[in-house]
């Protein structure tokens, strides 16, 4: 938020919005132009931003951050906003995406001396910003920034300026709003509906966006590259009622479930989503087979980050602590279960034993993307190659694996055809193997010969 005099209050309620892009940490930082004042803590936006925390975040201008982490431990040193005072002032930073070339440029900066209070990429970004030799902070921001490669959104915070920059592959998301006068920056579109923001434009790949007093200037900072929009954010990762790399969410999952309807039919009573997340996909692939969609799996929305087991091992006790199969509308029913993705495999084989034990006579799993080959190196957290199902194992094989009848992928065709890609614009490498970033694919080549 910038130029609103209730800044952090509001940043607050954004990032209640986007508490689904992180669980494991919060902060936000504010200024009042005097001081940038930051408060960050391990936990959900709602248990560490109480009324006195917010009071003590005064100032028109906020940036906040929910931490998912890919790189770095949990722990508090590497929660956001990253809070520095160098030789360019005071400045508060947040970062959505991960570095592929992190390692290497802190190995470097501590070579020359750097020393590094975390294990998290985005202090490379810091510390890049403090030995740049650029007279302003926009000049110093994009020598760093040059020097990294993969993705980042970022949200930077000083003592009276905002930025907000975006990759130049446009990896991850970043939006820009208004509201009341007031300029606003976001992962989704959600946010902005929440506190009544308009929705501006996207921050352009390679596009930094610095909001001051004066109103907002566009600065191109890196030379244009292909663009790499990660496709998971339309399988999976973005709330569906956000509009996300210009398209709405919500309308590409439906197509998923469409067009996996359309490859993948088969004779059942009724089309079951694993929720939240294969919801509009099942509501696709229901609308297209016309199977009935029914809600047969019931989630509990208040599982905590820590609960007490018991001591007798209960089958499947962590999915049956999320998930509740609803006994009477799936007793003697032939079930197409409906989900985004299948990663390891392991909680899609305790569902479809649950949707089983709840008495369905056929369970035929539909999956709304490809087989998940490949890790991510580009902000999601997806395992190694070798913990990946689908890397070393057939359709059939994992089918087995989950004890269903039938298992059906949607097909990379389709995938481009829900979002629309045909300028080859979004990121597939979790389906492809093949990266974007020369440095990850001569590793991951390097591995593959090894």
């Amino acid at each position: 938020m910038y130029g609103h005099p209730e800044a952090a209050k509001l940043a607050y309620l954004g990032l209640y919005a986007l508490q689904h892009r992180g669980q494991e940490s919060a902060g936000i930082a504010s200024t009042d132009g005097a001081d940038i004042r930051v408060h960050r803590s391990l936990g959900h936006v709602q248990e560490i931003f109480t009324p006195e925390v917010i009071a003590r975040l005064p100032g028109p201008a906020a940036v906040g951050h929910t931490r998912y982490s890919t790189t770095g431990d949990t722990t508090l040193m590497n929660a956001q906003p990253i809070l520095i005072d160098c030789n360019k002032g005071k400045l508060a930073l947040g970062h959505n995406g991960n570095l592929t070339n992190a390692m290497e440029v802190r190995r470097r900066l501590e070579h020359r001396g750097s020393i590094f209070q975390t294990t998290s990429d985005t202090e490379v970004i810091v510390h890049l910003i403090a030995r740049s030799t650029a007279r302003n902070l926009s000049g110093a921001l994009a020598d760093a920034l040059n020097q990294v490669e993969g993705a980042y959104s970022l949200l930077v915070l000083t003592r009276d300026e905002m930025y907000a920059i975006r990759d130049p592959r446009g990896f991850r998301p970043l939006v820009l709003g208004r509201l009341d006068g007031a300029w606003v920056a976001g992962s989704e579109t959600c946010a902005f509906d929440l506190i009544d923001a308009e929705y501006v434009r996207e921050v352009e790949p390679g596009e930094m966006v610095r909001i001051s007093r004066s109103g907002i200037e566009s600065i191109r900072f890196a030379p244009e590259k292909q663009h790499q929009y990660c496709i998971f954010e339309h399988v999976y990762f973005s709330r569906p009622d956000s509009l996300v790399f210009g398209r709405a969410v919500n309308e590409s999952r439906e197509r998923l479930g469409r067009l996996l309807a359309r490859e993948h039919p088969v004779e059942a009573d009724l089309v079951v989503p694993v929720p939240d997340s294969g919801v509009p996909a099942a509501v696709g692939y229901a609308a297209e087979s016309g199977i009935p969609f029914r809600m047969g799996l019931i989630r509990n929305h208040y599982v905590g980050r820590t609960f007490i087991e018991p001591e007798q091992a209960i089958r499947d006790f962590g999915v049956k602590l999320k998930l509740n199969p609803v006994r009477r509308m799936l007793e003697g029913q032939r079930v197409v279960l409906v989900d985004d993705s299948i990663v390891r495999g392991t909680t899609s084989r305790k569902i479809v034993r649950l949707v089983r034990a709840a008495g369905a006579t056929e369970v035929h799993v539909r999956i709304s993307c490809p087989p998940t080959i490949s890790p991510c190196y580009y902000g999601v957290d997806t395992p190694r190659r070798d913990e990946l199902i689908a890397s070393h194992n057939s359709t059939e094989a994992i089918r087995e694996f989950l004890g269903a009848d039938s298992l059906g992928y949607l097909s990379f065709e389709s995938l481009r055809a829900a979002v629309d890609d045909k300028e080859k614009k979004f990121c597939t490498a979790c389906y492809t193997g093949i990266y974007p970033t020369e440095l990850v694919q001569l590793e991951v080549e390097a591995l593959r010969e090894g």
